[in-house]
Order: C-alpha cells, then structure tokens, then sequence
C-alpha cells in the first residue's frame, strides 16, 4: 500500500466512524425520546451529536467484516451480538476507569455482565450488525471513491482536526471533574480553565445521562 493509499484508508475508516457516532447519537436521542417521553442528552462528546462508541462499534463491524466475508445472516447475527457486548463493556470500563463515570448501568437488568452490557444489549449489537452489512457496508466503496477527492479530503481534515479537539478538551474536563470530586485542587492554568469553563454543573448538563462512580 503506497503512502496515497494509507492516507486514503485512514479517511475512510474516520468516516465510517463519523457515520457511527451520528447514528448513534439519532438513536440514542430516539430510544431517551421514547423512554422518558422528553429529549435527554445523549452525546458523548462536548461538543456535537456525536456518540464514539458507536463509532467504534461500526469500526469494529468494519474490520471484523473485511476479514470474514461470510455473510450468512446467522453467522452475521452472532458475531455482531460478540463483538458489540465486547466493544459496550470495554468502553464503559475505560470510561470508569479513566474519568470516574459511567453513561450506562445495567446492574438491574436480568443476564447482565458487571452492570456494563447484558444479553438483551448483545441482540440490539446483533440486530446493528445485520444492517451495517445491509445498508453501511454496501457505501463503503463510494467512501473509497469520495475520499480520493481532493475536496473531499479537505472537509474531513477540517472536521477531524475539530474532532480531535473535541475528543482531547472532552477527555482533559472530564479528568478535571473527576479530580475536583477527589478533592483535588487546580494546580495549573489549564486546570484553572477547565473549572471556569467546564464546571459539575455544565458538565452534568452536557452528559445528562452520566453517573458518578463512588
């Protein structure tokens, strides 16, 4: 793979992971709409509709399928029930152990797994996988396509530029809000900015559906 082509493939799977982070911010907000009978804050991020772990679901989806080309449905239906509980406990894990939170606790659901993914979870990974290889997968070679423009190519340097701000300034508030539960003081300038500008009560705003981990 010459360097043309890496920069390519790394545009794409940045798409594909935008795909899945909008998606499933829409269904996210969909299921909290139709829980709770209001609008409930489902990003994941900062700032943006954007919920990374599906993200990184559908680029799970991604790689797996590319190397196993059996589309059996059953096959399919399995493998992404796997591969989703997995991907949904790893990043609850790294979420509660790298900012002190959680977005989800299945603790109260029947088969559930440490409260961070249950049986009934891996069938809605299961079901998600059937349609990434029915509708996603398929506008996979027109990503291919597209990302050899050089305009193209542009906006999703723009936009990943502004995603890797997102994720880093989302990542160093997050950490601060987990110190200043800890009791821990700022101790620098750039603390001192994440408690004027991301104080518990914005933060908790933003990330509505995020529990403090005792």
């Amino acid at each position: 793979m010459n360097k043309s082509s890496k920069f390519n493939e790394i545009f794409k799977v940045f798409i594909i992971f935008m795909i899945g982070s909008i998606l499933g911010y829409v269904v996210e907000m969909i299921v909290a709409l139709v829980q709770n009978g209001h609008f409930v804050s489902r990003q994941g991020l900062l700032y943006g509709p954007f919920t990374p772990v599906y993200g990184v679901g559908i680029l799970v989806y991604y790689i797996f399928f590319k190397i196993v080309k059996n589309r059996n449905k059953k096959i399919v239906f399995v493998s992404s029930m796997i591969l989703g509980g997995i991907t949904e406990y790893l990043c609850s894990y790294i979420q509660e152990k790298a900012f002190g939170t959680v977005s989800w606790d299945y603790s109260n659901w029947l088969f559930n797994i440490n409260g961070r993914t249950t049986l009934i979870h891996c069938t809605y990974w299961g079901f998600a996988g059937l349609l990434y290889v029915s509708y996603i997968e398929p506008l996979i070679p027109k990503i291919e396509e597209a990302v050899r423009n050089h305009k193209i190519k542009i906006m999703a340097t723009s936009v990943a530029i502004f995603m890797v701000f997102n994720v880093a300034i989302s990542s160093m508030a997050a950490i601060r809000q987990k110190e200043r539960q800890e009791n821990i003081a700022a101790n620098s300038k750039i603390d001192v900015f994440l408690d004027n500008a991301y104080p518990d009560e914005y933060m908790d705003e933003v990330f509505e559906n995020q529990k403090r981990v005792k």
